[in-house]
């Protein structure tokens, strides 16, 4: 079938040529992409007419307002019974307001959580969709192609989707802190462990073996000790609104929360004032040892 792919970066482009190896007919809207089949919406639209089905835009730009200017120029072009899936990593409530919006004017909406980054062209992706099935059916095929066995979930009704994609990366940000940690723990033990050869050892039979842990045997691999590499991890937003939604709905996440504060603890580069608040109560309470940095940054 064939359908629109707006945004051709690192998910897009991958999405859309895994789409046309299936046989799918795509064409690709990047304003910053000179090579692009088209370069804005307006130019876009006209060019998903096909016989025998409605045009369907797929989105893979950015959350925020950016989805948000794609999405409204895209009601304003489409016709009823038309389609259009966000497959970014928008906030679930911004999916049902736009599902309600394109509702209105009788074009379908799919929020579709995507997971499977650089390596997704040759893996597939895990799909999270949220819609109605008379959605679904339309875009199944495309589904079919970009989804390996057992990848693709009709999740519920729109919103689904995207609460279900944030679930998961909150789950991501714990994992991904738990192999830090036991990393971190390997490091500085006494013993001169091999830290690469011991958790190289995890990847087969191993209760904790997954990819993200093959990731880190091949970050290990290109960096060894990670050396140069800085102690900063950004967030994207994902892991926030899970821990918001664990607290609307009365969900003990410490697990996730740590991670995503752990997080935010990295990019405090200046000066941390409330670990210096922490420290100077334990001092007070307990008569614990304040460490204090001399004008030359030194720590004594």
């Amino acid at each position: 079938m064939k359908l629109g792919m707006i945004g051709l970066g690192k998910m897009g482009a991958n999405m859309a040529e895994r789409l046309r190896r299936h046989g799918h007919e795509v064409i690709g809207m990047d304003p910053a992409k000179p090579d692009a089949d088209a370069h804005s919406v307006s130019e876009l639209v006209p060019l998903l007419a096909a016989d025998g089905q409605p045009k369907v835009a797929w989105s893979m730009v950015p959350a925020g307002p950016i989805t948000d200017s794609v999405i409204i120029e895209l009601g304003a072009l489409l016709e009823p019974g038309d389609l259009v899936i966000d497959g970014g990593n928008s906030n679930y409530l911004d999916s049902i307001r736009r599902g309600e919006e394109l509702a209105a004017k009788g074009i379908g909406f799919l929020d579709c959580g995507t997971s499977g980054g650089v390596w997704g062209l040759e893996n597939g992706y895990a799909l999270m969709v949220g819609g109605t099935p008379e959605s679904v059916a339309i875009a199944q095929p495309l589904f079919d192609a970009l989804s390996p066995a057992k990848g693709f979930a009709h999740a519920g009704p729109v919103g689904a989707g995207h609460y279900v994609k944030m679930v998961h990366n909150g789950i991501e940000y714990g994992l991904m802190h738990a192999y830090a940690e036991g990393y971190a723990i390997l490091a500085a033990s006494p013993l001169g462990i091999d830290v690469e050869a011991a958790i190289g050892s995890w990847q087969e039979g191993s209760v904790v073996r997954s990819w993200l842990l093959d990731l880190l045997i091949k970050a290990l691999a290109e960096t060894p000790n990670l050396d140069g590499i800085a102690s900063v991890a950004a967030d994207s937003g994902e892991g926030r609104w899970t821990v918001t939604e664990a607290v609307a709905n009365g969900v003990a996440a410490p697990v996730i929360s740590a991670a995503l504060f752990a997080r935010f603890t990295s990019q405090q580069r200046e000066d941390d004032m409330a670990m210096k608040v922490i420290s100077a109560l334990r001092n007070q309470f307990g008569g614990h040892a304040i460490e204090m940095v001399t004008p030359k940054g030194e720590v004594h």
